[in-house]
């Protein structure tokens, strides 16, 4: 089974996802896609690196899921530890074969020119490196330092980056922004709604690709993997949910076929969660109703993000219902009993018995035979499917299994 989708689309979903960890700073990977691109459009590069730049543009952040470590990202022009997050994105990448020549491009993203250039790595990929870093720490100087006030950075960036040329930042890189920079139409093409309309007319002239099964997961598993990486507490969430969401599929009756995209969706449930702040995601105690509005976006955002993938709509439409109730209860859409497809109503129980598996801030994990009353009493409450909970409660020790089980099992068969 293969499935057609927009590779720029995937891209451009998972820079919305990552956009959500800055919470109200929002678009920093979209910026520094478009303030490369100028570069190396004003620096003659071909149309192949330049995709390939905006993508790591695009992409550069996707080892952070913490709010904090974001933080840091947006308010120090550099700063020790920043390689862990550089690190963490180019794994990620390195596991995704349509992507995989960004990995290293994110590895040395802030890595100094000039330690770039004693190292063995080939020479394109130092130049895309150390320009990503330095549109990366443009965008961040323009936000922490100048506020935003764009015009402002458009007198003072000289002085911001000349004395970085040759160390820091490549000679030929600082003097293509410094040229570009000079136009005021650069920087007005950084506020939001500019950077959208860029990013539509560079979509316009990608062509799609067909991604088989095992690609469309690997992708997928990038996403939970950086959504799950947001807390300590979370670690294998979403695989865990995926694992047993597809054998409660198997279980149901349904194909094999739909078997597979329930487990993407599995996969791929909580990303809005990564606009949640790490404080909250991890508070010890009780929440209050601000937190929990907060915390309950998130399946809403899930969708936002997904449902800009062309080939992924009835995907995002259960990933985002997994926190819907058959009596309506739930949220964000409040939908009623055959409005939820048996694929969401199977999540809705995955996403349950997986959470109560692990631990918590506020808890301990729960015992098994508790998480099958606990369901039970939900079916009876007509917030839960009766059916798919009783497959739950004839499998439980396998269904603990699957919810819980080392990550390397996660593309099991059977």
């Amino acid at each position: 089974m293969s499935i057609e989708i927009n590779l720029r689309q995937a891209v451009y979903a998972l820079s919305d996802a990552l956009d959500l960890v800055g919470v109200d700073d929002v678009q920093h990977g979209k910026r520094v896609g478009f303030i490369a691109v100028e570069c190396a459009r004003h620096l003659g590069w071909d149309d192949d690196d330049i995709d390939t730049i905006l993508h790591a543009g695009l992409l550069h952040d996707c080892g952070v899921s913490s709010t904090q470590v974001h933080r840091y990202l947006a308010e120090e022009l550099d700063w020790e530890g920043s390689q862990e997050h550089c690190t963490a994105g180019a794994d990620l990448l390195q596991q995704f074969t349509p992507l995989a020549e960004l990995a290293p491009i994110v590895r040395y993203h802030h890595t100094h020119w000039q330690e770039l250039d004693a190292t063995a790595i080939p020479p394109h990929v130092a130049r895309m490196a150390n320009l990503i870093y330095l549109a990366d720490r443009t965008d961040a100087l323009a936000g922490f330092q100048y506020h935003g006030d764009l015009m402002r950075m458009r007198e003072e960036i000289g002085n911001e980056f000349a004395p970085l040329s040759g160390t820091m930042f490549s000679p030929e890189l600082v003097h293509a922004l410094l040229e570009n920079a000079r136009s005021e139409a650069f920087w007005y093409s950084m506020e939001s709604r500019h950077v959208l309309l860029f990013l539509q007319r560079m979509a316009q002239a990608h062509r799609p690709i067909t991604l088989g099964m095992a690609d469309l997961r690997q992708f997928a598993a990038i996403f939970a993997r950086i959504v799950d990486a947001k807390s300590r507490y979370t670690l294998e969430h979403s695989l865990g949910v995926a694992r047993l969401a597809r054998r409660l599929g198997q279980w149901s009756g349904l194909p094999p076929e739909r078997c597979d995209e329930i487990e993407i969706a599995g996969l791929l449930h909580d990303l809005g969660k990564l606009r949640i702040p790490d404080e909250i995601l991890e508070k010890p105690g009780p929440l209050t109703d601000a937190e929990r509005s907060t915390i309950n976006r998130h399946s809403f955002e899930t969708y936002q993000i997904l449902s800009g993938i062309n080939g992924l709509e009835e995907v995002a439409l259960w990933a985002a219902y997994h926190h819907e109730t058959l009596d309506g209860a739930g949220y964000p859409f409040h939908l009623h009993g055959s409005e939820l497809p048996p694929e969401a109503r199977i999540i809705a129980v995955a996403d349950i018995f997986q959470a109560l598996s692990q631990q918590r801030p506020y808890r301990e994990p729960v015992a098994v035979d508790e998480i099958r009353g606990y369901l039970d009493t939900l079916a009876e409450q007509h917030h839960l499917d009766h059916n798919i909970v009783g497959l739950v409660a004839s499998h439980l020790d396998e269904c603990r299994n699957l919810a819980v089980a080392p990550s390397e099992r996660l593309w099991r068969d059977g």
